[in-house]
């Protein structure tokens, strides 16, 4: 059990109804120097209570690090499960449509096996897999360099072979959803791919659970106003959703 003060656990109860807090914030609101502070900060970042960013502190990292895909389908599984069977709402007969890498995309792909008549083209291998049940759908898989942590294919072989294709829709999972810097993956040779498979598209919706948002991956996909519709669970906050909105995406809510 971590041992800290009565002071500490303020800035900790601070923090639970603050997404971050400024140091000067909390030393106003404690009546104490922002030196101690500081200190506190520090302490309790050493006991990883807290992630310290320049001129305060957060209760939760902002940054998304690299996880293997088996450690992601144990994530917020009813959310993207809730996530993919919406995203079908957006698909229709005769579609052309790209259905880039991530657990989501994985059950999405499960939620494919009523319809007919629809191309799918996918740089993941599970999610080939997955469509190849549906003797209805065209399926056309990516080549490349096997990213072996999340089943998917990158590189200059993959980016060549998406650039003979134009589809009208795409599905992509992210990392990261910040309004300062952008949509984002872990992995910068899939960040790059993702970022073709928009330009290759007359329609991009994201589909990502609410713990995406406010979150920066090591590589920039692009700008967050390439996305036309984020696909999300309730958790999104009314701040977020309004400030997604007034940037002109369409936040689609599932229901539960």
């Amino acid at each position: 059990m971590v041992m800290i003060n009565e002071r500490q656990q303020m800035i900790l109860d601070l923090l639970d109804s603050k997404e971050f807090v400024k140091v000067n914030e909390i030393s106003d609101a404690l009546k104490v120097s922002a030196v101690t502070i500081r200190k506190d900060l520090s302490f309790l970042e050493g006991k990883d209570l807290l992630y310290r960013t320049h001129g305060g502190a957060r209760k939760q990292s902002n940054f998304a690090f690299e996880r293997n895909i088996s450690e992601k389908e144990e994530v917020q599984v009813e959310q993207k499960i809730a996530i993919a069977k919406r995203a079908t709402a957006f698909i229709e007969e005769n579609d052309f449509i790209i259905l880039a890498s991530g657990t989501t995309m994985h059950y999405l792909a499960r939620n494919l096996r009523d319809f007919s008549k629809i191309t799918v083209l996918t740089s993941s291998m599970k999610v080939a897999l997955e469509l190849c049940n549906n003797d209805s759908i065209d399926i056309i898989q990516l080549g490349g360099g096997v990213r072996k942590s999340s089943g998917s294919v990158v590189g200059p072989f993959s980016e060549t072979i998406l650039k003979q294709f134009s589809c009208n829709k795409l599905f992509l999972g992210v990392d990261g959803i910040a309004t300062d810097f952008g949509l984002s993956t872990s992995n910068a040779m899939e960040a790059h791919l993702n970022n073709l498979m928009i330009e290759s598209v007359d329609k991009v919706y994201i589909l990502a659970d609410s713990t995406k948002i406010n979150k920066r991956g090591f590589g920039k996909i692009c700008d967050i106003q390439k996305a036309d519709a984020l696909i999300t669970d309730p958790g999104i906050t009314d701040t977020d959703f309004k400030i997604l909105s007034d940037i002109g995406i369409e936040v689609i809510i599932t229901d539960n």
